[in-house]
């Protein structure tokens, strides 16, 4: 479904160049055919890719269309001549730069220091998202280094590097650490865990290729989904994705492979805490390796985190069982989706089944302190137009919500309107989402129940044809 939505707006976003065109434009019809081909390429590459690997985080509907056409901005950089579209976009793109939606709060003035932030946009170059993150008021942020939809990217132009440095150096008191609170997302097409040594070599060159690129922007964690088992044994696969790791950590100097934690569908590998554990103990270098919880995705899984109690026992179950010490980032996301149902449905804060006590539950958590905490929440609401747009007012808000959660009375009337206020706003896509699975759930015991019936019919089959014969 998220695929689909995030398919849609690429599709749409030609019409919007093609009215920007000049009339000598409109009549060398090749680099918008190039376009064209080039996404079905990219369309065609992710279909052959395993279905069981679960891409359908909700960045994708948030950055999706803007980091592909990004893409060739990053590698070239601005030395090389852009048409006039080009260039009226990146003027559009400095104009929005210049407006912050929300201030960012200093941590000194925060009761625990909590780095909230949100996956934003590197369209154009990677040095953009600094300012996109500002924008919203963040004190962390995720990005994608390149295209998440392509095997292969140019590589980061120089002058892009250059300005990543100089932006993070301008103001060192106000600046972003790129070593603890900046953390890029892996490629969706990547299956560390792939069987077949062609496919495996080609997930594990674009994985490096992005290690490498962390490693040149000084960026210390870099997060990735595990992958897909395509139905070999889970510890085979847990096995496959340590031996990647070992072997990219030999190639690179420091920067650590961060695991997400997965909603448990289909044969996606590290859903359970102790799928995490097994790739880890495969690990050689412990060091370089830790782990990020997804909070949609573990409430998906099974693991809950709404109260205080279910989420104390949730986070003694992964100290247990992987350790604290892994622990090295969070995705904020809501759910939509009810607990347990094995659905990546990514939900603003509060709006979801997993309400607004269980994002004070983590505010509040000593031991999660300095951590980066990215928001993946859905940021498109219906424009004037009746077109869906962006509007990343949504994050800027959220952000402010989550840092006032820090040090609340979760009794407090003022938590109380705000719990409330939230839910009834989610509460027609929560009944929705419900009304899907309580009838998925009724599908599932009918197939279940007829198959037992089946095999009763075949035991006794062979029960009653079956003669006795003495030895």
């Amino acid at each position: 479904m998220v695929r689909q939505s995030a398919r849609q707006a690429a599709q749409a976003k030609p019409a919007i160049v093609k009215e920007e065109r000049s009339p000598e434009q409109k009549k060398k019809p090749t680099p918008a055919k190039k376009s064209a081909t080039s996404k079905r390429k990219a369309n065609s590459t992710e279909e052959n890719v395993d279905q069981d690997i679960e891409h359908a985080d909700a960045v994708v509907k948030e950055d999706k269309t803007e980091e592909e056409e990004g893409d060739k901005d990053q590698g070239r950089g601005s030395q090389t001549a852009k048409p006039a579209p080009k260039k009226r976009k990146v003027a559009s793109k400095e104009e929005e730069n210049s407006m912050p939606l929300a201030p960012r709060t200093a941590i000194t003035a925060l009761k625990r220091a909590m780095y909230i932030g949100a996956h934003v946009s590197g369209a154009g170059g990677v040095q953009n998202a600094i300012q996109n993150a500002t924008n919203v008021g963040a004190n962390a942020f995720a990005l994608f280094l390149k295209s998440q939809r392509k095997w292969t990217s140019p590589p980061l132009a120089d002058e892009a590097k250059t300005q990543w440095h100089a932006l993070l150096k301008k103001d060192p008191s106000t600046s972003y650490d790129p070593t603890k609170h900046v953390l890029p997302h892996g490629s969706y097409l990547v299956n560390l865990a792939q069987a077949d040594p062609a496919k495996a070599d080609q997930a594990y060159d674009n994985f490096l290729d992005d290690l490498q690129r962390c490693e040149s922007l000084n960026i210390g964690l870099y997060n990735f989904h595990p992958g897909s088992t395509g139905g070999a044994p889970m510890p085979d696969a847990c096995r496959r994705i340590a031996s990647q790791l070992n072997k990219a950590h030999r190639a690179t100097k420091s920067v650590v492979t961060v695991i997400e934690n997965m909603c448990g569908s289909g044969n996606v590998v590290g859903s359970r805490f102790e799928e995490l554990r097994d790739i880890i103990a495969s690990v050689d270098d412990k060091s370089r390796v830790g782990v990020c919880i997804d909070t949609c995705h573990a409430f998906a899984a099974g693991y809950d985190l709404r109260t205080p109690e279910a989420f104390a026992k949730t986070i003694k179950e992964f100290d247990d069982v992987v350790g604290l010490k892994y622990l090295r980032a969070f995705h904020l996301n809501d759910s939509k989706a009810p607990f347990g149902s094995h659905r990546d449905l990514h939900a603003n804060i509060g709006t979801g089944f997993l309400g607004l006590r269980a994002f004070h539950n983590i505010m509040n958590h000593a031991a999660l302190q300095n951590l980066p905490m990215v928001l993946e929440t859905p940021i498109e609401e219906m424009g004037p137009n009746g077109k869906m747009v962006e509007n990343k007012q949504i994050w800027a808000d959220e952000i402010k919500l989550l840092e006032s959660l820090i040090g609340m009375d979760a009794d407090s009337d003022d938590f109380g309107v705000m719990e409330v206020e939230l839910q009834s706003k989610g509460k027609s896509e929560r009944d929705k989402i419900q009304d899907q699975v309580d009838k998925k759930a009724v599908k599932d015991a009918k197939k279940s129940s007829k198959a037992v019936k089946v095999a009763k019919v075949k035991v006794t089959k062979v029960t009653t044809t079956t003669k006795w014969r003495p030895q």
